[in-house]
């Protein structure tokens, strides 16, 4: 299969173009540089050109607070580009994979959302990547909708990283602990993403590695796992932050209708993550365990969210 991978280069895109590789399609990697996606022209006289089988969408706007103050950037990236792709994979009978994010839904629930529970975005980020969905829905037969959260892995700056290096430059650092959702490996997610292209299956999926936890308490395990454990941690509130966008208190995602079409469900999120750490080379294969963490008063306010990444 051909496949065309857009937003080449990200932290997601990187592992999905890594993992159909593997599997004997043929990719092509296509950057921010390569293909401006907010432009039907130049969409249509590339992807008529490479004539893929599959067009895998990475490509968006993510940074959630500037979103609020740039929301003309947001839609024009992450509705409009994403409509583009979706127009013209359609007309050359391409499927198209396009991600998507928990911030479509409100997050005032208190149970994992499913695919099709009502939706209600609160920042302007949330609002974009929905609208994206939309178009995707309108213009484009064949597609997938994947909604994912909280990613970490390899390539790129992610959470994970980031409190690391934070962890070595402060003793106490304050984490929102009023924000629950599901970590996500990035590997972990390709390899569904390219489970779930081999079957004529569209529609739209939740997923997500298994469990949940706060920004603070997935820190704490972060802390541990890493044998940080001089590092005193204080949990804060979303509103202590004070951050432009809204974000979900709540955004745990249900993967139904993957479980439904008979996939295994990914594993624990914290498995994902020891194996993260190893592969950054930051804990041994034995060192799963570690003691607990205390709590300080704190210097540093931090918290990322998935879009953020």
């Amino acid at each position: 299969m051909k496949v065309v991978v857009c937003g080449a280069g990200g932290m997601l895109a990187s592992d999905v173009s890594t993992i159909f590789d593997q599997r004997g399609h043929r990719v092509t990697n296509l950057s921010s540089e390569d293909l401006d996606i907010t432009k039907l022209e130049a969409v249509r006289v590339k992807l008529k050109d490479l004539q893929p089988d599959l067009v895998f969408n990475a490509a968006a706007y993510t940074n959630v607070d500037a979103c609020e103050s740039k929301p003309e950037l947001a839609y024009q990236v992450n509705c409009l580009g994403t409509r583009n792709l979706a127009i013209i994979a359609d007309k050359i009978d391409a499927a198209l994979v396009h991600i998507s994010t928990d911030y479509v839904f409100g997050g005032q629930g208190n149970k994992p959302y499913r695919e099709y529970d009502p939706v209600n975005p609160q920042s302007v980020y949330g609002k974009s990547k929905l609208d994206g969905e939309l178009m995707v829905r309108q213009h484009c037969r064949r597609h997938y909708i994947v909604r994912t959260a909280w990613l970490f892995g390899y390539y790129g700056n992610n959470f994970v990283r980031t409190m690391l290096r934070l962890a070595k430059e402060h003793e106490y650092l304050r984490v929102v602990n009023d924000q629950r959702g599901s970590p996500t490996y990035t590997r972990d997610l390709a390899i569904a993403i390219a489970d779930l292209v081999e079957k004529d299956t569209y529609g739209t999926y939740h997923l997500t590695n298994g469990g949940s936890c706060t920004w603070f308490t997935y820190t704490q395990e972060i802390m541990e796992l890493a044998g940080l454990n001089n590092v005193k941690l204080e949990p804060i509130t979303t509103q202590q932050l004070d951050r432009p966008a809204e974000r979900p208190r709540y955004s745990v995602l249900d993967n139904y209708v993957w479980r439904l079409d008979g996939h295994q469900p990914l594993r624990p999120y914290r498995e994902a993550l020891v194996d993260y750490l190893e592969q950054e080379g930051l804990i041994r294969g034995d060192r799963h365990e570690g003691r607990g963490i205390g709590r300080g008063d704190g210097i540093k306010n931090f918290s990322l969210n998935e879009g953020d990444q």
